[in-house]
């Protein structure tokens, strides 16, 4: 019996000291209610207002006049419109110009309002709803990355309901919550955040990302206070960042990080007003988490107000650069560098960089049978690529990182 009660002094003992190590609070210093004692947040964070202006913006061609969505892929942004278009178009970050136009065969585009992606597949979400209200063939079209590079796409087709929508009578334009124009895509899943037109909400819905028909299973909703329109998600870094606009077209982003698992709204919540008015913002992609690409629909109220499609860059640096260099900082020394993958090897001109999203802004180095480094530069992507037409045959060594470096053989023929 003294054994018995020693053992359990011990463990409650244990307990309440692990109790108080454990301090819940908003462990945001960006907040006003900061508390820098906290050492696991609660989503308890306030804070101030916030505003951001684009740093560039491009006009887009009028065949872009119904741009919908984005992301950030091989260097490009990529869009599509919500229109009869089959076409998805890559395009130059410098310029906004179309480089290539891909068009995708045997689909129907219903009304495409939103694009995502992995590693392996693009998918397009064919789930606009604002008509009526009572679609019943919503679906996600999924298409291989590299059936798309060579022409010849391969798609197939996630095809779902909502879990919780039992009246199917029309209601109007633009009068139901059973709308969306959002969603990510993680390891495992499809996460949609509706366009909610009564409630100026958005309910998050999980999804299988394998082709077949399903029950989309409501997770939770939340009160953006405004309609969300655009979804981007970094998943390594706890970072979803969506776009929307209010009733009176005021666009803006709302800033999601630092949560727990797929319960995204149980971290920080953040909205940044974005300083352009009269603009119907539809699609968000990032190159990093902290420079993001936006696009806006051409939008005519005669006689005032015209404001024609257009790509803009902003820079949220100033609300996430803290967040997200306390993620890379966290990371164990000698796990900063898995998971990097090189091709082709042996390579004729160039060679492709893989990555994960927290590599990126690191250095890479490349050096002779010598040791004499003959090129360097930053990874400034997921999926970079460099340049090695000016070196001659031989063997070299890739190496990426400063204190804690990975190396690699690559040979170039």
């Amino acid at each position: 019996m003294k054994t018995l009660n020693l053992v359990f002094f011990i463990s409650f003992f244990l307990f309440i000291n692990n109790l108080k190590a454990q301090v819940c609070g908003c462990t945001d210093p960006l907040a006003t209610n900061y508390n820098s004692l906290a050492t696991q947040n609660d989503g308890s964070c306030v804070y101030s207002s916030g505003s951001v202006a684009p740093s560039s913006s491009f006009n887009l061609v009028s065949t872009l006049s119904e741009t919908s969505g984005l992301i950030n892929w091989n260097d490009q942004i990529w869009t599509h419109n919500d229109n009869l278009d089959l076409n998805i178009y890559s395009l130059d970050t410098a310029n906004g110009n179309i480089s290539q136009t891909y068009q995708l065969t045997g689909v129907i585009n219903n009304d495409w309002e939103e694009i995502s992606q992995d590693s392996n597949y693009i998918y397009i979400g064919d789930f606009g709803n604002n008509s009526n209200g009572n679609r019943t063939n919503l679906k996600v079209l999924r298409i291989d990355k590299n059936s798309i590079l060579i022409n010849s796409p391969v798609i197939d087709s996630i095809n779902f309901t909502y879990s919780d929508q039992t009246d199917f009578t029309a209601t109007g334009s633009n009068n139901t919550d059973f709308d969306c124009e959002a969603f990510i895509v993680s390891s495992d899943s499809i996460f949609l955040f509706t366009k909610q037109w009564i409630s100026n909400k958005t309910s998050v819905y999980s999804l299988s990302k394998t082709p077949g028909t399903y029950n989309a299973n409501l997770k939770t909703t939340f009160d953006v206070q405004g309609l969300i329109t655009g979804a981007v998600y970094l998943e390594n870094q706890r970072l979803v960042v969506l776009c929307g606009y209010s009733s009176l077209l005021q666009p803006f982003v709302y800033l999601i990080y630092d949560f727990n698992g797929s319960d995204f709204f149980s971290g920080n919540k953040r909205k940044i007003t974005i300083s352009l008015s009269f603009h119907q913002v539809e699609g968000i992609a990032t190159t990093n988490g902290l420079k993001y690409y936006i696009s806006n629909e051409y939008f005519s109220q005669p006689p005032y107000i015209t404001n024609s499609q257009k790509l803009h860059i902003l820079d949220l640096s100033p609300y996430l650069s803290n967040y997200l260099n306390s993620i890379i900082s966290n990371i164990p020394k000698n796990e900063k560098f898995n998971n990097v993958l090189i091709y082709p090897n042996p390579a004729k001109n160039q060679i492709n960089v893989k990555l994960s999203i927290t590599h990126i802004g690191a250095t890479y180095y490349i050096t002779d049978k010598l040791g004499k480094t003959v090129t360097t530069g930053k990874i400034n992507a997921e999926n970079s690529t460099i340049e090695l037409g000016n070196l001659p045959e031989g063997i070299y060594v890739f190496s990426i990182g400063e204190d804690i470096k990975q190396t690699f053989k690559i040979i170039k023929k």
